[in-house]
């Protein structure tokens, strides 16, 4: 009976014990050969409010972004931000996003964010005939 505690208790121990110091030889985020560490960064906070920051890594990820308070509004003071970012995907291809942040949200345009297709004429008509026609 001791035997079988004794073995538990080295097999709670090992179990429990951190091993998180110890990374793997060439590990790099999921991805091989992969070095995150920024050549250019910038983040300059003005103390007022405003600020901006930007950064830039040798495997072509970059973003950047400023942004200043705006008056005070219906819901409190605003901050106003415009900003992007662009990365390599796996295969090779550089996506860029670029946006505007405000009181009204976050609006990004980029060529990879999906449009959604035109509204047929024919849903054009009702809706224009709904809005000149309403019901009582």
């Amino acid at each position: 009976m001791f035997q079988l505690f004794v073995c538990l208790a080295v097999v709670s121990c090992v179990g429990a014990a951190r091993l998180d110091h110890l990374v793997p030889s060439g590990y790099a985020g999921g991805r091989a050969g992969f070095d995150a560490t920024p050549y250019h960064y910038e983040n300059v906070n003005n103390g007022d409010g405003n600020y901006r920051f930007s950064y830039d890594t040798p495997e072509g990820t970059s973003a950047h972004e400023s942004g200043s308070p705006r008056a005070q509004g219906p819901e409190g003071p605003a901050v106003t931000a415009e900003g992007g970012f662009s990365f390599r995907t796996p295969d090779g291809q550089q996506v860029s996003l670029t946006y505007t942040a405000d009181e009204n949200g976050f609006h990004p345009t980029g060529s990879h964010i999906p449009t959604p297709p035109p509204i047929p004429e024919a849903i054009l008509r009702s809706i224009e005939y709904n809005r000149q026609h309403p019901s009582s």
